[in-house]
């Protein structure tokens, strides 16, 4: 079928979202692995992406777990350089696929206050068509129901979605419900994809 809309994840495909990396360039690669063998930080960023407060959830995690105190609150206090840098080939075929007059939206695990702060320093956020932001919908990929909800929300018949995300359990439990798919591992590839569709040419998805 016809692509009619363009579906993108943006941590990891808009902008790079590497916890671990930021850890070890903080505080090493050793005591970052003790820390998040011991503190399922992982699991509370879901929680704030299911719509919970950032800094209530963050903070109360540092206060449980006193010997790390300081270094979990670096996930609420620094949160921004955790979600950097930007992806720019990405970015520029955000911007390509509007300019080709083809729908693209968001649908992304991203909390309310998180999405607040990165909008402010990623104008591109706002450079959808319709955004689908789990923390506002009090459900995250890959349950099942956040992708009814766009689909219902967006009229699309799903197998005319084409959808990007860099996790292989948001692909797999799209590809369920019949949309076309395509498992992000970098931005030429996808680029690549794009052109591949038809949707847009070579100079176009450069």
């Amino acid at each position: 079928m016809t692509i009619q809309a363009v579906v993108l994840d943006i941590g990891n495909v808009l902008i790079e979202w590497q916890p671990e990396r930021f850890f070890d360039a903080k505080i090493g690669e050793t005591r970052r692995r003790e820390m998040f063998a011991a503190i399922d930080l992982h699991g509370v960023n879901d929680e704030v992406d299911r719509g919970g407060n950032f800094r209530d959830l963050i903070y109360a995690a540092a206060d449980a777990n006193p010997a790390w105190r300081d270094e979990v609150r670096m996930w609420h206090d620094n949160w921004i350089e955790i979600a950097a840098p930007a992806i720019p080939r990405s970015v520029r075929l955000q911007r390509a696929l509007r300019a080709a007059g083809i729908p693209v939206f968001a649908l992304t695990n991203f909390g309310i206050q998180t999405f607040e702060i990165a909008e402010k320093v990623y104008p591109f956020l706002g450079n959808f068509d319709r955004r689908y932001i789990s923390g506002h919908m009090g459900v995250i990929k890959p349950d099942a129901e956040i992708y009814a909800l766009l689909e219902t929300d967006c009229g699309v018949d799903p197998q005319a979605l084409l959808f990007t995300d860099d996790r292989i359990d948001n692909i797999n439990a799209a590809k369920a419900r019949g949309w076309q798919t395509h498992l992000f591992e970098g931005a030429d590839a996808w680029a690549a994809c794009l052109v591949s569709h038809g949707l847009l040419t070579e100079e176009a998805a450069l």
